[in-house]
């Protein structure tokens, strides 16, 4: 199965309603739908996104030994083959058609994520059973996953951990910015933003690694932390939740540098190929996410799909560390790429 072949095979399982399995998923076809892939108000945030990493540019110098690179890395107590990960997705038959409900889907993505040597991300959404269907996988998969819970009132949040501690998850998360989705917006059970007391018993209860996911200031990243934090995503969930917002590549170094080695840092939002992954390394993130092309994958070519995808990343970030003298994650430097944010 080749990539081309997946694509081809998710426009028709996709139907062109909601995801359009784009060539190139910028975020203009699908730019302001909700539900679907799209982002908030007119859409400008999620192609923000995509158009500031083609700004970044890597540097080429080939003048160096040549040693195969090494993309592996230790996060969450764990030694992954790769630097990235599936983002999380919940309610996809709601937000990018009916081929898989969560269960299905997430079976899918968390297998063929541990197969090859990553983690996936699961998503939460408002109908209960989102993430009971997705702990019962990570649990299946030797907790190998992270469940990623909606910033709900305080007992829906410890009732939706619950699954996730009983799975075994290597690491819980929350996407604290979901408080800007439309249709999270007057919910029942109620979701909103949450303050750093709040947060430090979130961790607290979690027991294990605690990831907030939506960070896009230093200031943030500081709370975060303040609040207990393992890891932080610098993340505007794809633009989803707050229109004309800055570009996860325009934040992302000044992050990392506050951050300064006391939590992990991954980014997500627009990266789209192994030379992306490059870039978001360089400047300074410890790994990264990737969420619509994941999706697509799955819809284009099941677990097959998945794993092709993660391959066509794995061999373009080889290609570029090659390219650019980096025999390994560590070895990627800032000066291996030029930003202009």
């Amino acid at each position: 199965m080749t990539y081309d072949e997946i694509i081809k095979n998710a426009r028709a399982a996709l139907g062109g309603k909601l995801c359009r399995a784009c060539d190139e998923c910028n975020g203009r076809a699908c730019h302001n739908m909700i539900p679907g892939p799209g982002a908030k108000g007119v859409g400008d945030t999620a192609m923000r996104n995509y158009d500031a990493w083609r700004q970044v540019r890597v540097k080429m110098d080939t003048i160096c030994q040549y040693r195969l690179p090494d993309m592996g890395v230790e996060m969450f107590g764990r030694h992954f083959s790769y630097p990235f990960f599936a983002a999380p997705v919940g309610a996809v038959n709601i937000h990018f058609g009916e081929k898989y409900d969560d269960r299905q889907y997430n079976s899918i993505m968390v297998e063929a994520c541990a197969e090859a040597g990553i983690a996936a991300f699961t998503g939460d959404g408002v109908l209960e059973q989102v993430v009971p269907m997705a702990c019962e996988v990570i649990g299946r998969n030797g907790g190998t996953g992270i469940p990623t819970i909606k910033p709900w009132d305080a007992a829906t949040v410890r009732q939706k951990m619950a699954y996730a501690i009983d799975c075994g998850a290597m690491a819980i998360a929350m996407d604290i910015d979901a408080a800007g989705l439309p249709f999270l917006r007057n919910s029942n059970p109620p979701a909103g933003s949450k303050g750093v007391d709040e947060l430090r018993e979130i961790a607290r209860l979690a027991g294990r690694p605690f990831i907030l996911k939506g960070i896009m200031t230093a200031r943030g990243a500081e709370k975060a932390i303040e609040a207990g934090a393992a890891a932080i995503v610098v993340s505007n969930h794809g633009g989803r939740v707050l229109d004309q917002c800055q570009a996860t590549a325009e934040v992302i170094e000044e992050i990392a540098q506050a951050v300064h080695g006391r939590c992990k840092v991954l980014v997500d939002g627009g990266i789209r190929s192994g030379v992306d992954v490059f870039k978001a390394l360089a400047l300074g993130a410890d790994g990264v996410l990737i969420c619509r092309p994941m999706v697509v994958a799955a819809f284009g070519g099941g677990k097959d799909g998945v794993k092709c995808y993660i391959s066509k990343i794995a061999d373009e970030l080889q290609d570029t560390m090659e390219m650019c003298g980096a025999a390994s994650i560590a070895e990627i430097t800032r000066d291996m790429v030029h930003s202009p944010f």
